[in-house]
This record gives C-alpha cells, sequence and structure tokens, in this order.
C-alpha cells in the first residue's frame, strides 16, 4: 500500500518539528528573553531566520510542502541548521509530495551483478558486504559472512537465509552482545531505515520492515520517533564474536549503484594495522577460508 498523504504530511510536520526543537536561540543567534513555553525556536523565529512569513512556514511544518522551491528549502534548512543529511532526506520528502504524473514504478530488486561478487570475493583481509536500503545484506565475501556469523544465524533472517541488520538488532536479544556498543548502532540503524523512507516512500517491504519494527520493539518506536536521518555511515565498530573475541574495527559504506533504480551501499570493516584486532580478523579470515559454502544465500536476492 502507498503511504498516503496525510501519512507523508505527518513525516514532514513530525521532522521539521523535531529539528526545530532542538536548536536553541542562542544557537540560532536571536535574543533571548524571559521564559519559554516550547524548547527551541518558535515557528515565527524560524520564518525570521529563513526569510519567509510566520503564516508560510506554519503552513509548511503542517506537512504542506508540495510546490515549495527548492531555494525556500534550502533556506528552511540553513534556519534550523539541518547537516547533510537531514538536507538530503527534507528535498527527498518535497520531492515524494509532489503531484506525480504517473503511478510511481515499485522499486524491484535487482540482484548483484557477477562482477560486484567478483570484487567482494578478492577482498581477503576486510569484511566486505552489500546492502541495501532496507539494510538486508544481499551480497559478500567469506570474511564478511564470518565476521558477521550472528546475523546469518538469526532466527530473524528471512525464508532465504538473508540477514536483515535492523530487523536483528532490533528483534535478536542477542545482538545487545555481538555488538558492544549497541546503543550507538540501534540509533544509527534506526536512522540509516528513516533516510531510505524518505528516498522510497512507495516501498511496500521497507513499510512492512517499519511496521513490523514499530509492533515488536519498544526500542525502535522510540527512536523512530525521534526523527533522526543518516545516510552516510562510517566510523568505529566494536564487535564481540563468538568465535574470535572483541575486535574493534574500522569501517566505511560507500554508495554502490546497481541499476537505474536501486542504490545500495559496500560495507569495509578492516582493523589497525598490527593491533590485537588485525590478528583475531586475520584468524577469522583463515576459518572462514576453510569453510567452503555449497550456496550462499548472499549469491542472490531470492
Amino acid at each position: 500500500m502507498d503511504p498516503r498523504p496525510d501519512d507523508h504530511r505527518t513525516e514532514i510536520r513530525d521532522f521539521l518539528a523535531s529539528r526545530r526543537a532542538k536548536i536553541t536561540p542562542q544557537q540560532a543567534g536571536l535574543p533571548t528573553s524571559g521564559r519559554r513555553r516550547v524548547p527551541g525556536l518558535r515557528r515565527e523565529e524560524v520564518a525570521v531566520l529563513a526569510g519567509v512569513s510566520t503564516e508560510w512556514y506554519t503552513r509548511l511544518e503542517k506537512g504542506h510542502i508540495s510546490g515549495v522551491s527548492e531555494d525556500v528549502l534550502a533556506a528552511v534548512s540553513e534556519a534550523l541548521q539541518l547537516d547533510e543529511d537531514e538536507r538530503t532526506y527534507l528535498f527527498d520528502l518535497a520531492r515524494a509530495a509532489r503531484p506525480a504524473r504517473r503511478t510511481p514504478s515499485r522499486r524491484k530488486d535487482v540482484a548483484v551483478p557477477p562482477p560486484i561478487q567478483w570484487l567482494l570475493d578478492s577482498v581477503t583481509l576486510s569484511s566486505a558486504f552489500v546492502r541495501n536500503g532496507r539494510q538486508d545484506i544481499i551480497a559478500g565475501n567469506p570474511l564478511g559472512r564470518a565476521l558477521h556469523s550472528p546475523l546469518f544465524d538469526s532466527t530473524t533472517t528471512d525464508k532465504h537465509g538473508r540477514p536483515n541488520v535492523a530487523r536483528y538488532i532490533f528483534l535478536d536479544p542477542g545482538a545487545q552482545d555481538f555488538f558492544v556498543d549497541w546503543d550507538a548502532a540501534a540509533v544509527a540503524t534506526a536512522a540509516l531505515v528513516r533516510a531510505e523512507a524518505g528516498r522510497e516512500p512507495h516501498d511496500r517491504a521497507l513499510r512492512d520492515l517499519i511496521g513490523e519494527l514499530s509492533t515488536l520493539s519498544p526500542d525502535f518506536r522510540t527512536l523512530w520517533a525521534a526523527h533522526d536521518v543518516r545516510i552516510r555511515h562510517d566510523g568505529v565498530k566494536r564487535l564481540r564474536h563468538p568465535e574470535v573475541g572483541e575486535l574493534e574495527l574500522t569501517y566505511r559504506s560507500l554508495d554502490l549503484p546497481v541499476s537505474q533504480r536501486a542504490v545500495h551501499d559496500l560495507t569495509l570493516y578492516t582493523a589497525e594495522p598490527g593491533s590485537t584486532s588485525e590478528d583475531r580478523l586475520k584468524l577469522l579470515a583463515s576459518l572462514a577460508a576453510t569453510h567452503t559454502p555449497a550456496a550462499e544465500p548472499t549469491d542472490r536476492l531470492g
């Protein structure tokens, strides 16, 4: 089912209101006096900063974003001090709200092309995997499979044995042991799913996933209500692996266009040279090299 206009307006309203609540008058360079009844900026203050009328901004914050020019959206983004990912998300919401000339085509999952799998398999000292915007892991190298074995072995995998990072983090109790900094992983994952919902509002499978997580996970419901957004994903992650112990790894995700309608990301995990984590990652790579799967579920979408 495609999102209804009321649903879309609610997304816009809640996102803008949540960003406005995060900015203090001092941060915005505005004078302050007396007690304030609301956290952050008032609507009229955002309007002044963006160079629009209060009535106009109030209408925008109620979700009426269709037809708003990019220049005005840019001014509102600056007034609300949106970061690059949040700005992209706001523009995605505006694009989705515009009247479509035809019924939006549903995004079709596409298999990872063989050359991409060859590329993944050629990476031997780093964990490498490809995931789509719904956080399904759809391809990987042997070390990626070995490093994330708790995800692949989880009961939260789909009928094809394909893991979903969001489903694992929020629905498998073991995730809180595997991810040493589980709170940070949960925040980042909810924000990545939020960004994808802005890009692909007509993705039924994504909406089903959000509904499932909202129903079954109080933690996800809380984080989803925060309306935080993340598109680019990199940093340091600590994992507690059942075979080699704790690892501290550097990771980076890169956009990987695989078709005109689908953009996945390629994520690489590596360890600092000379570190204990590098020794443990090499041990895991050695263990992975001895594993000869008949047909890994990551070779296809099913």
